[in-house]
């Protein structure tokens, strides 16, 4: 395969970058899978109610304002 490989909307310079970029996407794939298979053989967790979506927001609150030079 010489020159520019074309694969959908995208063009990559060579062959090899389009390997490349399967091989990751096959990889993310297979991580996804196995976090979800060992989600779904795990034990419960605790309940999820307001309380705990009005904690989650005050530490994501917390986090934001710690890293305010970020922005």
């Amino acid at each position: 395969m010489k020159g520019r490989v074309r694969a959908t909307s995208r063009s990559y310079p060579v062959s090899s970058e389009y390997l490349s970029e399967l091989i990751r996407r096959d990889q993310d794939r297979q991580r996804l899978r196995h976090l979800l298979l060992k989600g779904a053989s795990s034990e419960p967790g605790p309940p999820v109610d307001d309380g705990y979506f009005a904690e989650l927001r005050k530490r994501a609150q917390s986090k934001s304002a710690d890293n305010w030079y970020w922005q």
